[in-house]
């Protein structure tokens, strides 16, 4: 296969994607449309776009799937893929370190503003779990396989300690 179609092929898979993620988006809009969500307008906007990028993360599985396979000759990429997979984990554990901290500590203090956006790295952490799940069964050898495996475990350990520590009295 030509690589222009190999291409072609993943970005219309990412176009669907996107049309999917947008129709799902629109249709909720539609069916919570009231006086709610005229009041509480920025707390409506930031639910939608919280689920137009799961579902969004959701439905490019296969696109993203389909490139990695492409991508399966060129272990070079693979060694960057599993690197950048271990920072993007540690960041995790940091934001759940950091989050787990401005709980106990004064909310006036200046780390406020880093602690909102660890909250924000704690919520992104199902579709990076995801991805990199995506990537560790697509890897072609063990050690990329097992780092991506690893951060998927990673991901999913942040977000339900996170998850745990919201729901306990």
């Amino acid at each position: 296969m030509r690589p222009l179609v190999k291409v072609s092929l993943v970005a219309v898979g990412y176009i669907g994607a996107f049309a999917i993620a947008l129709a799902v988006r629109t249709a909720y809009i539609a069916a919570t449309s009231g006086a709610d969500r005229q009041m509480y307008a920025a707390m409506f906007d930031f639910g939608d776009d919280l689920l137009f990028l799961g579902v969004f993360g959701v439905a490019s599985v296969v696109p993203s799937a389909t490139a990695l396979f492409f991508l399966r000759p060129y272990r070079r990429f693979w060694r960057v893929l599993s690197v950048i997979a271990v920072i993007a984990a540690t960041t995790a554990i940091a934001a759940l370190l950091d989050a787990r901290s401005w709980r106990a500590a004064d909310a006036r203090s200046i780390a406020t503003a880093w602690s909102a956006l660890a909250s924000l790295r704690i919520l992104i952490t199902p579709l990076f779990a995801l991805g990199f799940f995506v990537c560790g069964v697509m890897a072609p050898s063990r050690i990329p396989r097992l780092t991506l495996l690893v951060a998927t475990a990673v991901e999913v350990s942040v977000f339900v300690l996170w998850f745990g520590s919201l729901h306990r009295p």
